[in-house]
């Protein structure tokens, strides 16, 4: 087999990753990557806290209202990203690589047009949502969520190029690509802190200013990566004269779209299952927030194992090897397992000493221990069948049944559960971490029973 011209440009077949080339150095050069991204991405998100912090009370409360707001508002960008990722990883997995570009060119077009029309509405209505999410607010919380809000809409249209332009690296295994990119966007954001914060006191609007830069930068060395060709069989190169296509921005949308509305659903509940847990007093809001904050440090590896089954099994769907895909599925998610568990097993020992970091009162330390307690165990048994193996079911064009899973399990088993153990079996807020532990449950049987009834097989995406 010799190549494949695009755009003018040969590429080799032999540079393509095989499905039957996913060696265990292959896996790891794909998965330590992406361990250290989402990392970074976690991390990130804390120091941003903390130096806004030394602003005053007021400033982050702004930011933290804000990022609530723009956490729901931005899901389409991860949602459409997602599904590139899969058309891309399936033509790449055919060796059919001009249209694998072309689904990449029409991934950051879209993504680019969707995020210019919530960038324009965030700020016509800004000032709306504020008052329509939250009420009154005090003057000064206000005055900085304004500035806040108002700054980081300007970034949307960079953060959707790099979310896109990242799920086209990890569709072709290049997850080292966008770590690297990761490094540097945080120490731009830290950078930028720095000077616009502490240098020029330019307070929350400084802030915003350093996590505007850092998101153009790295939208900016992405495309430009991918537009000069030598990123690798995928390519960008003449996407300004590259029209519109509706059919492959269709397939593009058959994963998006439910992906989208899937993690809507999925903050929405996080957000009425967290009023719940505010009804029960201080402590409980102290010992659910310190409990999540530990928690997505131990849901980083299962993630990154996440991506890498998004990558792979959509190679493998691609060349309709479906019995590659069920063992690279089994194989990350036996390392998921792995990870979760010895991660979990850490918190545990280690969960004495751990609590007693966190400036709290008695009631809250115990709290948060019972809730870690239910968690690591809870996350040990299902997580990485609750929220990874979908991702194997999205690759295979599965990403309906997917949705439908998770909205039904989040409104009658994580909602309903939760407000009856609380409040019907006056359990308070331990119960809404059973009705936790029951969603992550429900959720992995249902997507085993999905995966291994084999109906993915059937799905046609290219």
């Amino acid at each position: 087999m010799g190549g494949c011209r695009i755009d003018g440009k040969l590429f080799s077949l032999n540079t393509l990753p095989l499905t039957e080339g996913w060696t265990n150095t292959r896996l790891f050069q794909l998965l330590w990557p992406l361990i250290v991204e989402q990392i970074l991405n976690v991390t990130i998100g804390i120091v941003d806290t903390v130096m806004v912090s030394t602003v005053g009370e007021s400033a982050v409360s702004g930011v933290s209202l804000v990022d609530t707001i723009n956490v729901l508002l931005i899901i389409a960008f991860g949602a459409l990203s997602t599904g590139g990722s899969v058309v891309v990883s399936q033509y790449i997995g055919r060796k059919d690589l001009k249209n694998a570009s072309r689904a990449s060119k029409q991934l950051m077009h879209i993504s680019l047009w969707v995020s210019l029309i919530i960038m324009g509405f965030t700020l016509l209505l800004y000032r709306l949502l504020l008052s329509f999410i939250y009420g009154t607010i005090a003057p000064e919380v206000r005055a900085a969520a304004e500035t806040y809000f108002w700054i980081s809409a300007l970034g949307y249209p960079f953060l959707a190029l790099y979310n896109a332009g990242a799920s086209l690296f990890r569709s072709m295994g290049k997850s080292r690509v966008t770590m690297l990119v990761a490094l540097l966007v945080n120490g731009l954001n830290i950078g930028g802190n720095g000077l616009l914060i502490f240098g020029l006191q330019m307070g929350v609007a400084g802030a915003a200013i350093a996590t505007l830069v850092s998101r153009v930068v790295a939208a900016v060395v992405l495309s430009a990566l991918l537009m000069s060709c030598r990123a690798g069989p995928v390519s960008l190169a003449g996407i300004s004269k590259t029209p519109l296509d509706f059919v492959m921005i269709r397939r593009i949308l058959h994963i998006g779209i439910p992906s989208g509305l899937e993690n809507s659903l999925f903050q929405i509940g996080k957000l009425l299952v967290s009023r719940l847990v505010s009804t029960f007093g201080t402590a409980s809001i102290a010992a659910n927030a310190i409990t999540g904050s530990i928690g997505s440090f131990i849901y980083m590896p299962g993630q990154a194992f996440g991506l890498a089954i998004l990558t792979i099994v959509g190679q493998c769907i691609g060349a309709r090897d479906y019995g590659g895909a069920k063992v690279y599925a089994k194989k990350l998610l036996c390392l998921a397992y792995g990870v979760l568990i010895c991660s979990n097993l850490l918190i545990l020992v280690c969960r004495e000493p751990l609590v007693n970091c966190f400036s709290l009162s008695a009631e809250a330390q115990e709290l948060t221990k019972r809730f870690l307690l239910i968690h690591c165990i809870s996350s040990s048994i299902a997580w990485p069948l609750s929220f990874a193996l979908p991702n194997a079911l999205r690759a295979a064009g599965d990403a309906r049944y997917c949705m439908i899973l998770a909205a039904v399990s989040m409104f009658t088993v994580r909602i309903s559960l939760s407000y009856m153990l609380a409040s019907v079996f006056d359990l308070g807020a331990i119960g809404v971490w059973f009705g936790m532990a029951g969603d992550f449950l429900v959720r992995g049987i249902g997507y085993t029973w999905r995966w291994l009834q084999g109906r993915w097989q059937e799905k046609e995406l290219i």
